[in-house]
C-alpha cells in the first residue's frame, strides 16, 4: 500500500517540471495590477480639480463646505453677465428650462451657482430668482474662503 502511494506521488512531480526552453504558459498579471493602481490614484488625485472649468473669482467668505451627497449641478456667473450651465453657455431664459432637461433626481438636485466677485448682485439676483421660481429647493451660493484654501457653500433660501 505504502509503495502505491510512493509511485503515484512520483508521477506527479515529474509533471511540474517543464523543459529547458519551454515557454512558460501563465500570465503574470502584477505589472497590469501595478498600472491599474497607478492610474486609479492618479484619477482619484485630478477628478475632484476637473469638476467646473471656466475660471472666475468667487467673493470670500467664512462659511464652512457642505458635504454634498451626489454631484451637483453648477451654474457660472462671468463678470460680463454670460451664464454657464456645467459648461454649456446659456441664457437666462433658457436656464430653468435647461436644468429640468438634465435634473435626474427632479427638484430635490443641488444646484450650485458660482459667480465672480464682479458680477453685479442685479444679476445674481436675477439667476438666483429664476432657479428658484423654476421650482428648485436645494440651491447654494458658491464662495471660496478668506485663507483660500477651498471652496465653501453658504446656503440659500
Amino acid at each position: 500500500m505504502a509503495g502505491g502511494l510512493a509511485k503515484s506521488s512520483g508521477r506527479r512531480r515529474g509533471r511540474g517540471r517543464r523543459k529547458r526552453g519551454a515557454q512558460l504558459s501563465e500570465i503574470n498579471v502584477t505589472p497590469f495590477v501595478d498600472v491599474m493602481l497607478v492610474l486609479l490614484i492618479v484619477f482619484m488625485v485630478t477628478a475632484p480639480l476637473l469638476t467646473v472649468s471656466i475660471p472666475i473669482e468667487l467673493p470670500q467668505t467664512e462659511a464652512k463646505q457642505s458635504a454634498a451627497e451626489t454631484e451637483p449641478l453648477a451654474i457660472t456667473v462671468r463678470p460680463d453677465g454670460v451664464i454657464f450651465l456645467q459648461e454649456t453657455q446659456v441664457t437666462l431664459e433658457e436656464l430653468v428650462p435647461r436644468l429640468r432637461a438634465i435634473s435626474r433626481e427632479g427638484y430635490d438636485r443641488a444646484i450650485y451657482i458660482r459667480g465672480d466677485t464682479n458680477v453685479p448682485y442685479g444679476m445674481m439676483a436675477e439667476v438666483l430668482a429664476n432657479v428658484s421660481s423654476g421650482g428648485f429647493r436645494k440651491i447654494q451660493l458658491v464662495t471660496d474662503t478668506r485663507d483660500g484654501a477651498r471652496p465653501a457653500r453658504a446656503g440659500a433660501p
